[in-house]
Formats: C-alpha cells, structure tokens, sequence
C-alpha cells in the first residue's frame, strides 16, 4: 500500500523531542507565549475542574500553571516524549512531589490511556499538530471528557512557516516543511467527534532572523523539524540547502530581517452525551485515573 508523504511519523517525533528537552525552554520562546495567552483565555471561563489533562505538557510550565491556579484541582501531564516528562517531573517542588496532585503520564493523545468520562477539562497548547489521525484524537478528548466538561487547545494553521516551505519548494519537490490542517477542517473534526459548540479563531504571529539558519536551528532545538514520511531521508547537500537559503532571502524585510510566519489556530469546545464511536484497535487499554501513579 502507498505511503501517504504526508503522514506522520510517531517514532521520529517522539525521539525529536526527547533530543530537543535539555534546550527546549530555551528556544521556544513563541509556545511559551501562546500558552500564556490560551490561560488567559480561562479568565472567562467559569470552570472549577477537579481533573484536569494537559496533553503534550512538554517540559510542564503549563501543567504547573493550571495547578496552581486551580488549587487542588489533579492535573495530569500527558507527553509523548519520556525526557520531557522527566524535566516536568523534575519541575516540581519537592513538597509538591510527595503531597501534590500532578501526575505524569507517558502517552498518545490518538490512544489515551485514561477512562470515559473522567475529565473536567483537557487542555492543549500546540500538540495535537503532531497527531496523525485528528478525528481519532478528538474522539478521544470527547470520550474522556465528562459531558460538560471543557475541551482548550492551540494548535499551528497552514500558513505556518510559509516562507520556508516556499523557499524549499524552489530547490526541489521534496517535503521539506510540516503540513498544517485549516481551521476549518479542525471545527469539522470536532464536529464528527460530537463534541458541542465548538468554536475557532486565529492568529498571526512574525518571528524575525537574521540568517535563515537560525530558523533551522530553532526548529530542530524545538524537536519540530520535518516529520513526514515524505521527508528526505538521507541528508541534505549543502548545495540544496544554500539554493533554499538563497531562495529565503526574497523574504528579507526592510530591517534586513528574515521573517517566519506562524498561523495559531485556537479552540475549544465542550464534552457532550453522544459518545463517538471506538476507533482503537483491539488490545487498547484504558486505565483508571486510581491507577495512575503518582509522580
């Protein structure tokens, strides 16, 4: 069967981002950002969850957030990639880690491994890009979630990085950049998965470089270079990436700088009594929250 070029590929990711853990506070610097701006949007929200899940917590900034904003409230860290778990864990005060609620968990978003109807709110800042199967993902979120319960995300537009994909599509017809879904076809997929009243908006925020290099570093500091199965698999030569870099370079504003666009695309909706139906495959578990560890 044909590979689709586009799929993503869960190993790589999941190894791009335990390399990237030790420096990855350092460089993402517009994750952070959009985190804060989507606790913000909390504020409006009257909600007192009990249990909260922070899907692709990362290295746990969030997760500490929405501890200590909601006191008492069981939050659990929920990561694809072991080393940022680790950090996260190692974020923690050492009296929150023998009496605190935060737990840690070691896992995919497409195949949680918690219970039905468990979760006041599943929250998530720029995860569910990596996701191959969005309808399998907010299937889950749906079926996790209590109904009523409130389902908060970020996630990266197509626009995203538009400069680089353009300029690497003047050197060859390789993949080169990730692909990013619509907003429009994100309200969909949580329409299909029953989840009610969802509803989306977007942003567009300009990073600016001087060299188009520093942009290559960020993305594989940040462990979010290119994943498809349609990437280069061997390496690139330096005569492609400087015909690429060249190609940047009719970017270049008037301060000189080299831009790099990012789409955020915002939503949320709400957990609802029509469950989806299971897409796991046979031999899926799902564990209650009492037999989760505790971090």
């Amino acid at each position: 069967m044909h590979q689709d070029p586009y799929q993503l590929d869960k190993h790589l990711i999941r190894e791009s981002f335990d390399r990237a853990a030790p420096h990855y506070d350092e460089v993402a610097v517009l994750q952070q950002e959009i985190g804060q701006r989507l606790l913000e949007r909390l504020d409006l929200i009257k909600l007192e969850p009990k249990r909260v899940l922070d899907v692709g917590a990362g290295t746990g900034i969030l997760s500490n957030a929405l501890c200590k904003r909601y006191k008492g409230c069981e939050v659990i860290a929920l990561d694809l990639a072991p080393a940022m778990l680790k950090l996260a864990h190692q974020r923690q005060g050492m009296v929150n880690r023998w009496f605190g609620k935060q737990r840690f968990v070691c896992g995919d978003a497409e195949q949680l491994p918690l219970a039905d109807n468990c979760l006041d709110m599943v929250f998530s800042n720029f995860a569910i890009q990596w996701c191959s199967n969005l309808d399998l993902a907010f299937s889950e979120f749906q079926r996790v979630l209590k109904p009523g319960g409130l389902l908060l995300f970020t996630t990266f537009g197509p626009d995203t990085l538009k400069e680089l994909r353009q300029a690497w599509q003047a050197v060859d017809d390789i993949i080169h950049v990730n692909t990013f879904i619509d907003m429009h076809d994100i309200g969909d997929a949580m329409l299909r998965a029953k989840l009610a009243d969802p509803v989306m908006d977007t942003e567009r925020l300009t990073l600016t470089y001087q060299d188009g290099m520093g942009i290559m570093r960020d993305l594989k500091a940040m462990g979010a270079h290119n994943v498809t199965s349609g990437r280069n698999h061997g390496l690139t030569g330096k005569q492609k990436l400087k015909q690429m870099l060249g190609a940047y370079d009719q970017f270049r504003n008037s301060d000189g700088q080299l831009p790099a666009t990012y789409e955020v695309v915002y939503g949320h909706a709400w957990g609802s009594d029509a469950k989806p139906e299971q897409h796991h495959e046979d031999g899926a578990v799902h564990v209650p929250l009492s037999q989760i560890k505790r971090g």
